[in-house]
């Protein structure tokens, strides 16, 4: 491979398009996270080996604009400034292609080497409706690519688009134009800075100039005053002719040009009524949509519990068996119980079985909801309920992925608006049970004492986190806003996309967990085979017996409960030598 056969594309287009669908089946397991320095936004970027091209392929944030109201909207833009991505790839979502091309113009004006994608074509396809492609192509002055990402469809085509950019470069000497007053007054402001040095095209910095882009505002004033004087006056010209603000008019227009080209490159089918919409009214009702609502969720939690039983009762049968033919093999010697208890059943299998069971089933259940797009659908509905708690619908969406990993859903927390509602929003999201807690109140609880003392925990669990969040948001400064997000189109899941997804999030679990858990088995089985875990027990007994009215045995188990707490778990099952607790406990 030559080594100036190298190149850096960039995926950006508004939230849940299919950017990261694309980035999965363009990079595989080829991928890392990283955080945008000094901010809090993650950005993934995986490589992809193409007909002797080495490709470094960056997802950006999902942003609906440049206007830099939140975190990602300024971490996307300053990325393609400094970081000079040799393509942008834009994915746009076909079927509300008026509106995505919003930031399609935005995005033009910032950068000439851009690919168009249009994904979700199948879905514009069912609607009856057609888009001309090479037509779209010509007026935007870019490759336009129809894609099926969730089948492969156009990924290859996406990726020689773009190395075909990256070679020879894509100069576009012709812009979409504004109406004429405000032209005029972009071309004059443009001239005007040229030769500042300001770090971004003349012509988009002179539009954001005009719309009064904070950040570009301040690095002009910091650069010369003279530029915010210039911009100014324009602005004033502007709201003297339109008796509009300049930004509210630039907006207006360029959704006007959206609208235009839509116009003239979309023929529009005549809607039908099918599964997908009555589903859609359904869940979305007034009182169904709440029952519907409900029914899913407490499914979830039934599913997994029930699943997760069946399953690791078929784990239990096969350590059994395996266990017999290991120590006939190999003897019964004190080594060969700390191999086993320590590695193979205790660490291996003791991961293994908290994963499998429970955690995988989740996240599959997860993903199933995110890919049908009816996770949107419980934002819309929880949005009065979550309002009397200072939050707005889409907080919902981080407190469920809380019960798959606290983690991630303090990091969604970004959607929110104002840092009130993320500061709020990630506080409760600590509160959730997570998948980890899941398999302590399903492996221990629900097997236990009953599903029933499980679900019970889980729903004083979901009245504390509202009691604390009424009282929390009373305290912090501000007020909420209102709902304001995009819902998508319900389809049926990609089961690839959905499994892929859910491996991903399992995968990280088994990086971090299943050292841990290995290291505590074979520390347990040596301490155990030295007699020196009675001890540690003992020196525990006046918290774990006492004060938590707990069995002395349990007190080395929740140590490592502190690191990862399934390990509670695993570790009782390890020092105990069975998943019978009831063979070993008693109810309180």
């Amino acid at each position: 491979m030559s080594p100036d056969k190298k190149i850096k594309i960039a995926l950006a287009g508004n939230a849940n398009v299919g950017k990261s669908v694309i980035f999965n089946a363009l990079t595989g397991l080829n991928q890392h996270v990283g955080n945008w320095p000094g901010k809090t936004v993650e950005i993934f970027s995986g490589n992809l080996e193409f007909e002797g091209w080495k490709i470094e392929i960056v997802d950006l944030p999902g942003i609906y604009s440049f206007s830099t109201y939140s975190i990602e909207e300024e971490v996307t833009r300053e990325f393609i400034v400094k970081e000079k991505p040799d393509v942008v790839v834009n994915v746009v979502d076909a079927n509300a292609l008026e509106r995505n091309l919003y930031f399609t113009l935005q995005l033009l004006e910032l950068t000439d080497n851009v690919v168009l994608v249009l994904n979700q074509m199948d879905v514009v396809a069912k609607r009856g409706a057609v888009i001309d492609v090479k037509k779209l192509a010509e007026i935007l002055g870019v490759p336009v690519i129809p894609a099926i990402a969730t089948q492969g469809k156009g990924l290859t085509e996406i990726v020689r688009a773009a190395i075909q950019i990256a070679q020879h470069g894509k100069k576009r000497r012709k812009f979409l134009r504004y109406g004429y007053e405000i032209e005029k007054r972009i071309e004059k402001l443009a001239k005007f800075i040229e030769g500042y040095g300001i770090p971004y095209p003349p012509r988009f910095t002179a539009i954001r100039l005009l719309e009064h882009d904070t950040q570009i505002w301040s690095t002009a004033e910091k650069i010369d005053r003279r530029i915010i004087t210039a911009a100014q006056i324009l602005r004033n010209e502007i709201f003297e002719i339109h008796k509009e603000n300049a930004e509210t008019v630039l907006a207006t227009e360029r959704f006007g040009l959206c609208a235009s080209i839509t116009t003239r490159v979309m023929q529009r089918g005549r809607a039908r009524h099918g599964i997908a919409e009555k589903l859609d009214y359904f869940t979305t009702h007034r009182v169904y949509g709440y029952a519907f609502l409900i029914l899913v969720l407490s499914g979830i939690f039934v599913g997994v519990f029930y699943i997760g039983s069946l399953i690791a009762e078929g784990m239990d049968m096969l350590f059994e068996y395996l266990s017999n033919v290991y120590f006939t093999s190999f003897g019964s010697s004190e080594l060969a119980k700390i191999l086993w208890d320590g590695l193979i059943a205790g660490g291996i299998g003791g991961a293994l079985s908290v994963v499998i069971p429970f955690v995988l089933p989740f996240y599959i259940f997860l993903s199933i909801l995110e890919d049908s797009g009816y996770l949107a659908r419980a934002a819309f509905l929880m949005d009065g309920l979550m309002h009397r708690i200072g939050l707005h619908g889409k907080a919902f969406i981080p407190l469920i992925l809380g019960y798959g990993c606290n983690v991630p859903a303090c990091i969604g927390c970004r959607i929110m608006e104002t840092e009130r509602e993320r500061t709020l929003a990630a506080f409760l999201s600590t509160l959730i049970p997570c998948s980890a807690r899941t398999v302590v109140i399903l492996g221990v609880v629900g097997v236990f004492m009953g599903i029933h003392w499980a679900l019970l925990l889980y729903l004083l669990n979901i009245i504390i986190v509202f009691a604390i969040g009424k009282v929390a948001s009373k305290y912090l400064p501000g007020t909420g806003t209102g709902l304001i997000m995009e819902i998508p189109e319900l389809r049926k899941p990609e089961m690839h996309v959905v499994l892929k997804q859910s491996w991903h999030r399992v995968r990280d679990f088994l990086i971090i967990a299943m050292p841990i858990i290995i290291a505590g088995s074979v520390i347990i089985a040596v301490l155990n085979s030295l007699g020196y875990l009675s001890i540690v027990n003992r020196a525990l007994s006046p918290v774990v017996v006492w004060w938590l009215g707990l069995p002395a045995v349990v007190g080395f188990t929740l140590i490592f409960g502190i690191l990862r707490k399934e390990l509670t778990v695993v570790m009782l099952a390890a020092f105990l030598g069975t998943t019978n607790f009831a063979s070993v406990l008693t109810p309180v």
